[in-house]
């Protein structure tokens, strides 16, 4: 049996998604929805979502409505005809009137009901939670809020970034889409208990900001922050290559504790980290060592 798919996304996570589903023999992609294209980069370069381009290449229709509720939108989801609408990371909340044609799927990447909404894999690094995982569900009006069909789960190392746990998240909503599409009708729903509910929003530039309280929480948004927006001093000092030295130890706020080879042991009031690379406002990276014989630093010293 082949279904007929009406998609919905719009970043790289969507997009490997959307690959799968046009790859595997059994599923048809009739049509792609997916965010208007945006400003990139300091040159502000008008660019296509990656859904956009991946649809375009296999030659199917896209949309890219500001709202679903624009003209014309719902009467070409209904003309396909769809057995089911697969959403991921979409990016805007379906109407009732969309979710009534066929059941809406959406691949989120929690095991839901923790971390609704738009920073989930993020929520979990910044948590250091050992463990996480995509869950797909029926869509309602609602945040994340419809029924769960499937999870898939899976571990996060102590030192796994973003990169990596998206990557491995990727690959497993992938895996988790066919499966829930093709079992689908011999699953039964189950709703999900709202008091173990959680909600995060987007992440904002100033989330990257470190005030050396806590060695462990600033390795987290290390972590959780890979790629954007980084981890930064109230100065605007970046700070990149990061290990836990310690959690518990009590020390002075910035305070070098010691130099090992280019990096160099800072104090947090509890812990300590490791820092290999610092980047001065509007100046280049460099070693954090270097960093520091360019301002006199030595042992006992205050880094910032």
């Amino acid at each position: 049996m082949n279904y007929k798919i009406v998609y919905m996304g719009t970043p790289e996570y969507a997009k490997e998604i959307l690959h799968t589903l046009i790859t595997s023999q059994d599923m048809e992609v009739c049509l792609v929805l997916t965010q208007p294209d945006r400003p990139v980069g300091r040159k502000k370069i008008l660019t296509p979502p990656p859904v956009k381009s991946l649809a375009l290449e296999h030659g199917i229709t896209v949309l890219q409505p500001t709202r679903l509720g624009d003209a014309g939108i719902e009467e070409a989801i209904k003309g396909c005809s769809p057995d089911f609408i697969v959403v991921a990371a979409f990016g805007q909340i379906l109407p009732q009137s969309i979710l009534d044609i066929a059941p809406c799927i959406n691949l989120h990447a929690s095991l839901l009901p923790r971390y609704r909404g738009a920073s989930p894999v993020q929520q979990a690094l910044l948590h250091g939670d050992s463990q996480t995982g995509v869950t797909s569900m029926l869509m309602e009006a609602g945040l994340d809020t419809g029924p769960m069909l499937e999870t898939l789960s899976c571990e996060i190392p102590s030192d796994m970034k973003l990169g990596a746990l998206m990557a491995q998240l990727t690959q497993d909503a992938c895996r988790l889409t066919l499966s829930t599409l093709r079992q689908y009708h011999d699953m039964k729903p189950t709703v999900q208990d709202e008091t173990q509910a959680s909600l995060c929003k987007k992440i904002k530039k100033s989330d990257g900001e470190v005030d050396f309280g806590s060695a462990e929480e600033i390795y987290n948004k290390y972590r959780a922050f890979e790629g954007w927006p980084g981890i930064f001093t109230t100065e605007g000092t970046k700070l990149d290559g990061l290990s836990l030295v310690d959690s518990d130890s009590s020390n002075q706020t910035c305070q070098i504790l010691a130099f090992s080879g280019e990096s160099v042991v800072v104090g947090c009031l509890k812990g300590s980290l490791q820092i290999e690379t610092l980047q001065p406002m509007s100046k280049k990276p460099m070693s954090a060592k270097a960093y520091c014989v360019g301002r006199g630093l030595k042992v006992g010293d205050l880094i910032f």
